[in-house]
């Protein structure tokens, strides 16, 4: 099989990041152009989704990258909703044109020298080693590859070669360009962190140490909720004092709503179960298994592939493989559907084989004829006649066989039978289905490996049996008198609820409670706990005013009916927004206040206990590493407090804590004999988090430190 065919078909088939054939090209083009990340698109419109420190994102930019995470998700069988996958997107280019400013600023860029190395090191990307490993010895030959992409800089002139480099190729480079540049300027920032010596001594000095104390403790419990009241003005003073907590970058809104249900009822239900049943009889006496599953059944089509027994997974997959042939089981339901299951046939099939084939070829895998019919049947008839009266089999291959992938093991393929599904249906069923020393030729029609092959079936093992199983299903799915049912009904709720207060009394009346959203974003596609997406009822949320009650919206197997409840502007949280986040903490910065205030009495820790009605309680071993009270919990304003000289022998002032409110004496000082590690292992300890801590944030860190403009709601 011609090498940069093969490359494409493998693109096409496992997704770009196993790209490999091509590189030559990029690497050329990579050398001809600068190394930054994005050096600007002359063909971009002036339709900007948004700006980066007044860096335009360009919209045909935005397109290309959700195009290709969009056909990634799909080759991964994994396909993002549409709303998660744009949000990804617009996050990448925000990130990348960050990264490229930083860069460009520090002077980095990434040579092609250093280039070759990442893609043929030691640890090259997984898109390249993939292609470039023997399966048998899991080696990745470097040499292998940089030979295969010396011979395809030969072939740059192709319009083959300049499509798939744009499609596939040039996203990979760029990831890998990105995360190396990533790499380096996260390096830069990483390594300029600094621990002096006399830091790593004293923390050494600290952590050896640790002290005991006696203290009164009176917890926030004991002031009831209600004795405190928490002012809106109390929330924004808070909120103040710790502004950077609750900055927010842009403007949400938030609603209110109830739900009319179009999901299948119990009658919908029997229904869909009663047409299946019908069928049952039919499924169990036609010959034409085929034909009847293709005209009956909405589920998936019949493939006559035998399974094991680790492979029926579906429900009642033990009841299934008893049956006898021709057999049905049920109606039951598998995700969502009543179905029918019809044991067709059993056969015992290898968990392994081992064969080896000569392919001559008729097409490419676009489908164009590369050699007639006829002409191919003659080849492969000949190629069988002279293997049948002597001629070596490798040689056969080096001289004829079309498959570049097996040229370099005589034309041998091991496959397991799990990979059955993904070879061409003519060449499994020959390895699989038919005995040790089978020599025939086979007529293949998938598009990668269309021809005639010579194939012979070398070993087979581990022998285990497997069921051929029919299956004809019908979704349960809501009728047009439920799905009417619903659509009504939220109609005339719409129609009768114009405001907030009408709306909260007509749900009222219909025993619903409305569901309070989170916050909602101006770029979001669907709202928390609500399947389906639907950005125009988004839309509708910010052309809005609070208040305002939206016409029905189908979102999922529902009808929304939604009232805007409240609009959060950019900036400070308001207090109503930031109430659920900080009331505990206000509420106990003003118990500590009642507490001082009224239930501590006296300097010494007696009075103290017994003007709040506690006890005086001891602590050993507080310490620094572990700043926790025994049997009350963290509290690192208490455990500093009992290293401090001035309160040695006598009472502190009342210490507000995490839990309540302390008073503490302080009762010595002293070593432990635990082994501490040497202040040079102590400073490495402290660096590495120091330095993890850095290359974790730096991005959100320079997200944060950014203008950045985002116009997607207006364009998109």
């Amino acid at each position: 099989m011609d090498f940069f065919m093969s490359v494409i078909q493998t693109i096409r088939d496992k997704g770009a990041w196993i790209v490999f054939g091509i590189i030559a090209l990029a690497l050329i083009a990579f050398i001809m152009q600068d190394s930054s990340l994005r050096s600007g698109n002359p063909f971009a419109n002036n339709n900007t989704l948004g700006t980066v420190n007044g860096e335009d994102i360009p919209r045909d930019e935005y397109q290309a990258k959700y195009d290709y995470m969009d056909q990634m998700s799909r080759q991964s069988g994994q396909q993002m909703p549409h709303g998660m996958l744009s949000e990804q997107t617009w996050n990448y280019l925000v990130q990348q044109t960050l990264l490229n400013q930083e860069v460009n600023k520090a002077g980095l860029v990434v040579t092609p020298d250093e280039m070759g190395d990442v893609l043929f090191g030691d640890n090259p990307p997984q898109w390249i080693q993939q292609q470039f490993t023997d399966p048998k010895t899991g080696v990745f030959d470097a040499n292998q590859a940089r030979q295969q992409f010396a011979q395809l800089k030969k072939r740059m002139d192709d319009p083959r070669v300049q499509t798939a480099y744009k499609e596939y190729l040039q996203p990979n480079l760029e990831q890998t360009q990105l995360q190396t540049l990533y790499q380096k300027y996260s390096a830069l920032l990483t390594e300029s962190v600094y621990v002096p010596k006399w830091l790593a001594e004293k923390a050494n000095t600290d952590n050896s140490l640790i002290a005991k104390a006696s203290y009164v403790y009176v917890p926030y419990s004991s002031i009831s909720d209600s004795a405190v009241k928490i002012t809106d003005e109390d929330i924004n003073a808070y909120v103040q004092k710790h502004e950077k907590q609750f900055k927010r970058e842009e403007e949400t809104r938030t609603i209110s709503y109830i739900t009319f249900s179009e999901a299948p009822t119990a009658a919908d239900s029997a229904a869909v179960k009663s047409s299946v049943e019908d069928l049952k009889q039919a499924f169990a006496t036609t010959n034409d298994v085929k034909a009847f599953v293709t005209s009956k059944s909405s589920g998936a089509p019949y493939t006559g592939i035998y399974a094991t027994a680790n492979d029926l997974t579906g429900p009642y997959a033990d009841s299934i493989m008893q049956l006898p042939l021709g057999g049905v089981f049920g109606p039951y339901i598998d995700n969502g559907a009543y179905t029918l299951a019809k044991l067709v046939a059993k056969r015992v099939v290898p968990d392994t084989v081992r064969v080896r084939h000569i392919l001559v070829k008729t097409a490419d895998q676009n489908g164009q004829q590369t050699l007639s019919d006829s002409t191919a049947k003659n080849r492969i008839d000949s190629v069988v006649y002279a293997i049948q009266h002597g001629a070596n089999f490798d040689s056969m291959v080096q001289k004829y066989s079309d498959d570049q992938g097996s040229k370099g093991t005589a034309g041998e393929y091991t496959f397991s039978y799990s990979q059955f599904s993904g070879i061409s249906p003519e060449f499994a069923q020959t390895a699989f289905y038919e005995p040790v020393g089978t020599k025939k030729v086979v007529k293949v029609a998938t598009p990668q490996y269309s021809g005639y092959h010579y194939i012979e079936v070398l070993s087979q093992s581990n022998m285990e049996p497997a069921y051929d199983v029919a299956y004809v299903s019908k979704p349960i799915e809501a009728s047009t008198e439920t799905i009417n049912a619903a659509s009504t009904a939220a109609s005339n709720f719409a129609a009768n609820s114009r405001d907030y207060n009408s709306f909260t009394a007509n749900a009222k009346k219909l025993g619903k409670t409305p569901v309070p959203s989170q916050d909602i974003r101006k770029n979001d596609y669907s709202i928390s706990a609500v399947d389906g997406e639907n950005r125009d009822f988004i839309k509708w949320v910010y052309s809005n005013k609070v208040g305002n009650v939206s016409d029905p919206v189908e979102l999922g197997d529902q009808y929304v009916v939604a009232v805007i409840t409240g609009v959060e502007k950019e900036g400070l949280a308001s207090a109503k927004t930031a109430r659920p986040m900080v009331e505990n903490f206000v509420r106990n910065d003003k118990k500590a206040k009642l507490i001082i205030d009224t239930k501590i009495k006296g300097n010494t820790l007696e009075s103290a206990a017994q003007s709040s009605g506690t006890s005086v309680q001891h602590a050993d071993s507080l310490s620094f590493q572990s700043p926790a009270v025994p049997g009350v919990g963290l509290e690192p304003k208490v455990v500093g407090a009992s290293f401090n000289k001035q309160i040695l022998n006598k009472a502190s002032s009342p210490i507000a804590g995490n839990g309540g409110v302390f008073v503490v004496k302080g009762e010595g000082v002293s070593a432990t004999s635990t082994v501490v590690s040497t202040p040079e292992q102590t400073a490495n300890n402290i660096k590495g988090t120091l330095m993890q801590q850095q290359g974790n944030g730096m991005l959100d860190a320079l997200r944060k430190a950014a203008t950045i403009k985002d116009k997607r709601s207006d364009v998109l």
